[in-house]
């Protein structure tokens, strides 16, 4: 019989834990190794309102983002008009993380919108009245339109403005905010 390493022995101790969390909790088997592995962990959970659809997972460890949950990010935040779907800056969700941790809360964010394609963009143009951004940055996945439920809405705003990580607009009539990961503003 080969002897194992320190390493390998760890890796293989990750990977049956995964396993077991697969076939008792039906959760993916990244989530579950990267749950098991350290307590440096970036999650979210999110409910998306024009699909009704909801996720829940850990997308970062430490400094490394985990592939598997960002394409599952990038698939729930597609344009729901259309159902293309584009690639979310993941320093987006790094906003959500941080502003989760200034208020204090886990719950889910309630998602308004995400990603859009350029005809979804277009079309929103023409019949919203002048409130959609001819190069608006929803259409590079660096934007979201969103609420937290239980937070006040201007309480959401301040924690985003007190990132400084990108723009924050204020749609009080609408009850959502924006957030996006372009120069530092706020409408």
């Amino acid at each position: 019989m080969t002897q194992m390493n320190d390493d390998s022995l760890a890796a293989r101790r990750r990977f049956l834990c995964g396993s077991v969390r697969v076939a008792a909790l039906g959760m993916p088997l990244w989530a579950g190794v990267v749950r098991a592995s350290t307590s440096d962990t970036r999650s979210l959970s999110m409910v998306h309102l024009h699909t009704g659809e909801r996720v829940e997972l850990v997308y970062a460890q430490g400094a490394q983002y985990v592939d598997p949950a960002l394409q599952e990010l990038n698939h729930f935040l597609r344009d729901h008009y259309s159902g293309d779907v584009g690639v979310i800056d993941p320093q987006v969700f790094d906003q959500l993380h941080a502003i989760q941790r200034a208020l204090g809360t886990e719950r889910s964010f309630e998602i308004i919108s995400g990603y859009r394609c350029p005809a979804t963009n277009a079309n929103l143009r023409s019949t919203r009245g002048g409130g959609v951004a001819k190069t608006s940055l929803h259409m590079q996945g660096r934007a979201i339109d969103l609420r937290l439920p239980g937070v006040p809405l201007r309480a959401l705003r301040d924690a985003a403005l007190s990132l400084r990580a990108g723009g924050v607009g204020y749609y009080a009539n609408d009850q959502f905010v924006h957030l996006d990961t372009g120069r530092v503003r706020n409408w």
